[in-house]
C-alpha cells in the first residue's frame, strides 16, 4: 500500500533527502535525454538535475516567486520511506491547470502503481494536467487518461485535455546551474581523468541520442495523429 501526501510548503529534511536521492538514482528515467550511466557526462547531469530539483523544493516556501506543489508517496508499512514523488507547477491564470516537472518512483515499488496514484491525485487537483515523457512511457500515461498532443524536444507532450493551457507556467531559469563553478569543476575533473577526445565523444554521443529521441518522438506523434 502507498500513502500520498500533498505539500505546498517545504518538506522535512529526511523527505527532501530521499527525493533528491531518487533523482540521483533514477536520472536516466528522469532526464529528457535519457542519458545513460555509461556516458562520461552522466555525473554532470546528476548534479545539475539534482540541484534543479533541490531549487524547486526550496521554492515551496514561496521565496522564488513561483508556484510549486509536490506529491510524496510513502510506504504504508514504513511511513518514513519515500517511494515516489511528483513535483508540479500550477499554471498562472488557469486554476484548473498544472504541468508535472519531475516525477520518479522506487523501482522496488513499481508493482504498486505509485506513478499512477500520484498522477491521479494531481489530476483530481488540476483536471488540466500536462507532462512530457519518453515514447516508451506514452502508452502507460495514455492508459491514465492523458492525450498525445505533440512533442517537446526529445519527448512526447501529453495532456488530460486535447490542448495545452493558455495560461503561463513560471519555471526556474536553470541555465545558471550549467554555468556554475560546481559544474565546471566536475567537467574539469572528468576532462583530466578521461582526456579531451573522450569528453568530445561523450558530447557527440549525447547529441546523437537527443537527435534519435527527437526523431522517434516526432514519428510516434505523427503515427498517433494519423
Amino acid at each position: 500500500m502507498t500513502t500520498l501526501t500533498h505539500f505546498d510548503t517545504p518538506v522535512s529534511e529526511p523527505i527532501n533527502s530521499q527525493i533528491l536521492q531518487l533523482v540521483v538514482d533514477h536520472l536516466s528515467d528522469i532526464s529528457a535525454m535519457e542519458i545513460a550511466p555509461s556516458n562520461l557526462l552522466y555525473s554532470i547531469y546528476q548534479y545539475a538535475i539534482g540541484f534543479e530539483v533541490h531549487l524547486y523544493l526550496q521554492a515551496l516556501d514561496g521565496s522564488k516567486g513561483i508556484a510549486v506543489e509536490l506529491i510524496v508517496a510513502t510506504d504504508a508499512q514504513d511511513p518514513q520511506k519515500v517511494t515516489g514523488f511528483a513535483l508540479y507547477l500550477p499554471v498562472k491564470d488557469d486554476p484548473q491547470a498544472c504541468g508535472i516537472a519531475y516525477m520518479a518512483e522506487l523501482a522496488s515499488h513499481r508493482h504498486l502503481d505509485v506513478t499512477r496514484a500520484m498522477v491521479e491525485a494531481i489530476v483530481r487537483r488540476y483536471p488540466h494536467t500536462e507532462l512530457t515523457c519518453s515514447v516508451s512511457k506514452a502508452p502507460a500515461f495514455a492508459a491514465m487518461g492523458l492525450n498525445v498532443i505533440g512533442t517537446r524536444g526529445p519527448q512526447v507532450l501529453m495532456n488530460t485535455c486535447e490542448h495545452s493551457s493558455d495560461g503561463l507556467m513560471a519555471v526556474l531559469d536553470v541555465a545558471a546551474i550549467y554555468q556554475s563553478t560546481e559544474v565546471r569543476q566536475i567537467h574539469t575533473y572528468l576532462l583530466q581523468r578521461n582526456g579531451k577526445k573522450a569528453m568530445l565523444d561523450a558530447e557527440k554521443k549525447r547529441d546523437r541520442q537527443i537527435d534519435q529521441l527527437t526523431a522517434r518522438a516526432n514519428a510516434f506523434v505523427a503515427q498517433v495523429k494519423d
